[in-house]
């Protein structure tokens, strides 16, 4: 398994201002939004079943037993407007601490280069088409292999899959840049396609081995982040038009 620390920024030209501010909004919208209502969260989630049918889907709450104690996990909640627009909400949302930190980690260390690359208004619309384009990917494989109308049920939410089109059009753009990284318990650098690489690997490998099973395993809805890596490999070409100069520098 591979963690990036840090990568190498000394050609970076600009402050990359959007990229301050999409992290910045992550955390305000998990400790201000999220933290205070499972309303708001349960209301502005992606939920398969309703981008498939276009209707607003409400159900009640459910008692369970978790670890011998009796706990409610809440119903779904209304969405104030169409249904579509939880395809950006969900992506400013997290399920936990460690969810908010690794995405906003590999955000810090991937996105600022992009944004630098690109420009402002460019990265923060390529970010936003990779997000959606990721939700999209995992809305409909989880409703090519649903099992049953249940599973089509269960909300997703965070900033995996626009995160995943960020780290798709960085190993297009600077495959070769320094980037250091734990690796194997030992901290060290690897060229961007090598650390890349092994994380696109191992979500590829994870996404064909639930797939049977729907598409999500442990909470990770692995098939946005292969659909939003992939968003971002055909994409950043596009976004790069007129942009491109050499920035990568030698490992």
């Amino acid at each position: 398994m591979v963690l990036p620390l840090y990568d190498d920024n000394t050609d970076r030209h600009s402050t990359p201002f959007v990229n301050y501010a999409i992290i910045a909004l992550n955390i305000f919208v998990f400790i201000v939004l999220q933290s205070t209502s499972d309303t708001f969260t349960y209301a502005f989630s992606t939920v398969p079943l309703e981008i498939i049918t276009g209707h607003d889907v409400v159900t009640a709450g459910r008692d369970v037993i978790y670890m011998g104690q009796h706990v409610t996990i809440p119903g779904l909640g209304r969405t104030p407007g169409s249904v579509y627009l939880t395809l950006f909400t969900s992506m400013f949302m997290h399920g936990g601490w460690a969810h908010l930190g690794g995405n906003m980690l590999f955000l810090w260390i991937f996105g600022d280069n992009i944004e630098d690359r690109l420009g402002h208004i460019r990265y923060l619309v390529f970010y936003l088409l990779c997000g959606v384009i990721a939700s999209l990917a995992h809305v409909f494989t989880t409703y090519a292999f649903a099992t049953s109308e249940a599973s089509l049920l269960v909300p997703s939410l965070g900033a995996s899959g626009a995160i995943s089109g960020v780290l798709g059009g960085y190993i297009l753009l600077h495959p070769s840049r320094s980037v250091g990284v734990i690796l194997f318990n030992v901290i060290t650098r690897v060229p961007a396609w090598v650390a890349i690489g092994m994380w696109f690997a191992f979500q590829l490998i994870s996404s064909l081995g639930v797939l049977g099973g729907g598409t999500q395993q442990g909470g990770v809805a692995y098939a946005a982040h292969v659909g939003g890596f992939i968003a971002g490999l055909v994409l950043i070409k596009f976004f790069d038009i007129g942009r491109g100069r050499v920035t990568s520098s030698p490992y």
